[in-house]
Formats: structure tokens, C-alpha cells, sequence
């Protein structure tokens, strides 16, 4: 289907926001909102959200990616993940104002961005938002970080002979890597994901607060070749509430083994813009179009 790309200014609390829409000839009445992580910008990193937005626009789907206050060419201070919700709340706004039609809205997002989108659930209940992507999200602390390297880091490298050539010609520091080696371990074993009496909720207890009151549909793509999405795993296994989700009957989860964090290869990326086609028109879509 034929499209066509326009540049958006738009407004959020006072400052101004860009963003880029990809709308098709005759969209269907599902439209997709990118969420862009940060420290990023509305390309993506390889140009990951232009070829993303262009494929989905072919199939009829119109697609905003956009900078949020602080990011790319958005005026504003530079802000986290866990502040940019009004900045969400003003892309919606702005796709559905630009794209009549439009029934519902699905929501996209790789690492940081993934964790503002659940973020923004458990702020704002926004009936516009149909469906959302988690591509790879970020729950990272000193913690899960530490058992994520044990596991998936230092027993890969035990097994790995370029590593033990390196050792036998000396080409390793033995005394750093005991101490990162045994700091992990400290790491790991002197926390729990749990936070502790009267410390602050975290970010990670605001996901799931989130996920937990969005009854619709959910896709979940996570990166074989990828420690934050390791992490991720490693984090809602340890957690009952996190591990009832990933397996709710409204949650697909996809792992791509051979992909990295930002699907840089054309065959993953082609991989993550097939999977997301394809849930799309299974999950969300209930009126074919």
C-alpha cells in the first residue's frame, strides 16, 4: 500500500515535541505509536524505527515516531523513562488527531521505552491503548544485573577457548577478574528483587503495577544474544506476580535467538517487523481492518 511520511510538531506541557508520521493511502483503523527509549532519538539506533515505521505503513498501518522533551530535536530538559508519560499521552493525542479513523492504538517499545510504556499504564488509564509491544525491556538493578553476568556471562566464558588461550598467553588480568568475578557474587547474593521495608517503590514494582491492570493484549519479543533481555527473564522468574503475566493467555512471548539487543542483523529485524505484523492482525485488529 502507498504512504506517505510528514514531519509533526506538537505540543506537551509547554514545550514542543517532533515527531515523524508514516500514514498510509487508506490506514486501517489500528495505528501504532512507537515509544522511543532514551538516550535516543526517533530513527532508532541503525535507522531501526524508519524501517520498522515503513513496513508497517505499507501494511496499512499508520506509525508516529517521535523525540520526547529533552531527546533528539524536543525542546526540554532531558528527562528518564520513568517521566516521559504526559510526553506519551501527547503522541496519542497527536496520532489519533492526525489519522481519522483511528479506533485504537498500540503502543511499541525497545528496553527503557518498554518499561515507559508500562509505566504510563500504571499512571494514566487509557482506554485508546489496544495493545502494546515490549521488545527487550529494561528492569535492570545491581542485583539482577550480578545474576544475569554469573549466569549467562561468566559460564559462557568458561566455556569459551579464545578466553583460556588469552589466560595462557597472559593476556588476561587475573586480579580484575576475581574482583569483578567475586563483586558479582556479592552483588547477587545480597539482594533479593523484594524491596526491603520502607524503601521507595521502584520502577520495576510501577511495571508491574501497570502491566497487571492492562487487560489486553500483549506481545513480548526478547533477544537471544541480549543481557538486558536475560536480565528481564531472570528478574520475572524470580517473581510470582511477573511470571503469572508472562504467562496470562493475552501475553505472547517470542524470542529471537540469534538477535542482539537492537535487532541490527536485517534478518532479525525483518523477524521482529514479521512477528509484530503478525500479532497485530491476530490479537488486536477484532474488526479485520
Amino acid at each position: 500500500m502507498r504512504y506517505a511520511e510528514r514531519p509533526l510538531v506538537f505540543e506537551c506541557e509547554g514545550e514542543y515535541l517532533v515527531g515523524v508520521l508514516a500514514a498510509p493511502e487508506a490506514p486501517r483503523s489500528t495505528a501504532v505509536l512507537v515509544v522511543v527509549g532514551g538516550p535516543q532519538y526517533r530513527a532508532g539506533s541503525h535507522r531501526q524505527f524508519v524501517h520498522f515505521s515503513r513496513r508497517l505503513a505499507a501494511e496499512g498501518f499508520a506509525v508516529l515516531r517521535f523525540d520526547y522533551r529533552g531527546m533528539g530535536d524536543a525542546e526540554g530538559a532531558e528527562r528518564s523513562f520513568q517521566e516521559c508519560a504526559p510526553d506519551v499521552a501527547a503522541a496519542i493525542d497527536t496520532l489519533v488527531g492526525n489519522c481519522p479513523g483511528t479506533k485504537r492504538v498500540v503502543l511499541w517499545g525497545l528496553c527503557d521505552a518498554a518499561s515507559a510504556i508500562l509505566l504510563y499504564l500504571r499512571e494514566r488509564n487509557d482506554a485508546r491503548v489496544a495493545g502494546i509491544v515490549l521488545l527487550n525491556p529494561w528492569v535492570r538493578s545491581v542485583a539482577t544485573l550480578s545474576k544475569t553476568h554469573l549466569k549467562h556471562y561468566y559460564g559462557k566464558r568458561l566455556v569459551d577457548r579464545d578466553f583460556w588461550k588469552k589466560l595462557a598467553e597472559g593476556r588476561v588480568n587475573i586480579g580484575s577478574a576475581l574482583r569483578a568475578f567475586t563483586a558479582s557474587i556479592r552483588s547477587a547474593t545480597a539482594r533479593s528483587t523484594a524491596a526491603p521495608v520502607n524503601e521507595p517503590a521502584r520502577f520495576q514494582d510501577g511495571m508491574l503495577e501497570g502491566w497487571r491492570a492492562f487487560l489486553r493484549p500483549a506481545l513480548v519479543i526478547l533477544s537471544g544474544n541480549d543481557l538486558t533481555a536475560k536480565e528481564f527473564l531472570e528478574y520475572a522468574q524470580a517473581d510470582p506476580s511477573w511470571r503469572d503475566l508472562l504467562h496470562r493467555p493475552d501475553v505472547k512471548r517470542c524470542e529471537l535467538a540469534n538477535a542482539d539487543h537492537t535487532f541490527s542483523t536485517t534478518e532479525s529485524s525483518d523477524e521482529v517487523e514479521a512477528q509484530t505484523l503478525s500479532w497485530l492482525s491476530s490479537s488486536v485488529l477484532l474488526d479485520g481492518r
